[in-house]
Parts: structure tokens; C-alpha cells; sequence
């Protein structure tokens, strides 16, 4: 049980965290927003954008004001596993492992779709245990861990489509927008005038995270959203008795129960980051798409009338019925 003290303390870290975030990254409120909720729900995420958006600097802010380490993965077509995860290594006492970048509480993949599914393939075991096995050994890794990974949308050429499986590892995507004009004059402000970008100087630690993570776990879901939760993934499945039209005509495959637990991890985290101690049907419904749109497989006629996962889960929240 979490007292009403720790909960309290918990809050005003994540509310002043937001607040040193605003004075180094300009907009993307809705980035950094679902960034928080994967890192309090001990989740990944998949930022998807064109290259210039802060991408990376959205991910090194967070780790900065967290008091967290972090690390950058570069990913290329020539990169290899065990440029990842590390390898051993022979010294003279015979051989010693060599920790890779994987090993950092915030780690960025960058570009992720560049490198080939057999590299991609090196973080499912870190993203979905928390470890990772070179030989025979296992090592786990810090805690807590979060990875966030980038890829570009709009070129094709040189990138490997992500597998659903790795996909299916991401507890939320988030669409980085083009900033509006008002944004864009700030973002040139401040990288052209004095000492430019200023990262923020670190506000919490990894006793401190660990303990907002404990604290958005224990939040109360009542059974009615628990169930509403379970409609939403169900009526993306076609066949299935709540489906709607366009999930029967264009998807082929719906969401995983994967999509039910970032649904309502999502909307704890919501919830919390909001000042309450109680989840609403109005967390859940914003949680909806960040969970839910990479993990729907749309079919060919789909693509070729030009259907979006995001119509499709448009139509899912009208037409399921709320708690």
C-alpha cells in the first residue's frame, strides 16, 4: 500500500520534471508525455518522425533531469549484436565480458530500422527481460530501463521494416509532429542565441524512479475500465462481436493482450502525472492510440484505399460502448 505521503512527494517530482523538460524542449508536450508514462509503467516506446524534430534531444533531456544514465545506439546496416549487448572478450586471466551500450538506464536506438532484423533482434531480451544472454552467462541490466527508439517515416531506402514481434515489445508509439510556427521561431531562439540548447541540470535518481514506478503500479483500476480496456483490444480484431466496420474490412490482424496491459499501464500513468489517485474512462481513451496503433496489421486493401491504423481506431472508440 502506498501512503498518500509518498504518492504526494511522487507528483510534485514528475510536475517539476515536466516543468525543467519545458525550459529545453519546445513542444512535443505529447512526446514527453508518453515518454513518462513508458518510463513509469517500465515500458519502451517508438518515437516516429522526420529527421530535425528533437528526437534525440527529447530522449537525452529525459535521461539528464532523471539523473539517469544514458546511452546511443546507432543503428546501421553493418551493425552486429554483440555491438549492442557486448561480447567476451580474452585478456590475460582468460576471457572477460565487455558490457555494450544496451547496458545504461536510458537508451536511445536511433534510427532503429536502419540495422537489419537480426540486429534488431538483440533488444527483444533486453526490452522484454531486462537482461541479456552471451553465451551461457546472463547479465541483467540496470534498473530501471527504458529504451526509446526512432525511425523515420517517410524513407524507405536502406531501412528493414521492424518484425511485429519487436513492435509488439514497444508499449507505446508516439508521432513526433512538425512544430507549429509559433514553436518554430522558439526553436530557432534558442539554438541560435548565447550558449544555445541547455540540457537540464538532474532532478531525481534511480531510487527515486523506481519509487514513482512502485507508485503508479499500485493505483487502483476499478473492474468497469478493466473491462472497457479489454472491448477496445477486442473490437480491433476482426470477427470478433464488437469490431466495426473498417476493423472487418482492413485489418488482418488485431491487437495482442500486450495492447490491454499498455491500455490501462497508460492510463495509471495518466492519471498520476495528472495529480490524481484514481483512473477515469478518459485515461483510457488516451491511451488508446499510443498503445494500439503499431500493433494493428492492416491488409493489402487497405493500404491501396489509403486506410490509416489511426482511422480505424477512430472508429473503434466511437463505436465500443464506455464503462
Amino acid at each position: 500500500m502506498i501512503s498518500r505521503q509518498v504518492l504526494k512527494e511522487a507528483q510534485e517530482d514528475f510536475a517539476t520534471l515536466r516543468t525543467r523538460l519545458r525550459g529545453t524542449i519546445v513542444g512535443q508536450e505529447d512526446v514527453v508525455e508518453i515518454a513518462l508514462w513508458a518510463l513509469l509503467s517500465r515500458g519502451h516506446v517508438l518515437l516516429e518522425g522526420v529527421p530535425g524534430l528533437g528526437k534525440t534531444l527529447i530522449v537525452r533531456a529525459l535521461s539528464r533531469v532523471l539523473g539517469l544514465t544514458y546511452s546511443r545506439i546507432q543503428f546501421t546496416p553493418d551493425l552486429m549484436p554483440a555491438d549492442i549487448v557486448g561480447t567476451n572478450v580474452f585478456s590475460g586471466d582468460g576471457f572477460k565480458f565487455m558490457a555494450g551500450p544496451v547496458f545504461a538506464h536510458v537508451v536511445l536506438a536511433d534510427e532503429v530500422n536502419r540495422a537489419t532484423p537480426k540486429t534488431q533482434s538483440a533488444l527483444l531480451e533486453a526490452m522484454q527481460e531486462r537482461q541479456v544472454t552471451v553465451g551461457r552467462a546472463t547479465y541483467p541490466l540496470p534498473d530501471p530501463f527504458i529504451v526509446l527508439a526512432t525511425q523515420n517515416p517517410i524513407e524507405m531506402e536502406g531501412t528493414y521494416p521492424l518484425p511485429e514481434a519487436q513492435l509488439d515489445r514497444f508499449m507505446f508509439k508516439a508521432e513526433v509532429r512538425f512544430p507549429q510556427a509559433g514553436e518554430l521561431v522558439e526553436i530557432v531562439r534558442r539554438n541560435t542565441e548565447g550558449a544555445g540548447i541547455v540540457l537540464p541540470e538532474p532532478l531525481l535518481d534511480e531510487r527515486r524512479v523506481r519509487q514513482a514506478q512502485a507508485v503508479v503500479g499500485a493505483f487502483p483500476v476499478p473492474t468497469p475500465l478493466m473491462e472497457y480496456a479489454a472491448r477496445l483490444v477486442l473490437a480491433t480484431h476482426p470477427g470478433s462481436p464488437p469490431a466495426p466496420e473498417l476493423v472487418q474490412r482492413y485489418v488482418l490482424y488485431g491487437a495482442s493482450p500486450r495492447g490491454s496491459l499498455a491500455l490501462v499501464q497508460g492510463a495509471k500513468a495518466r492519471a498520476f502525472l495528472a495529480g490524481r489517485y484514481h483512473v477515469e474512462a478518459e485515461d483510457i481513451l488516451a491511451a488508446l492510440r499510443p498503445s494500439l496503433i503499431h500493433r494493428l496489421i492492416l491488409n493489402f486493401r487497405a493500404d491501396g484505399e489509403g486506410i490509416r491504423p489511426s482511422q480505424v481506431l477512430d472508429q473503434v472508440q466511437e463505436t465500443v460502448p464506455g464503462p
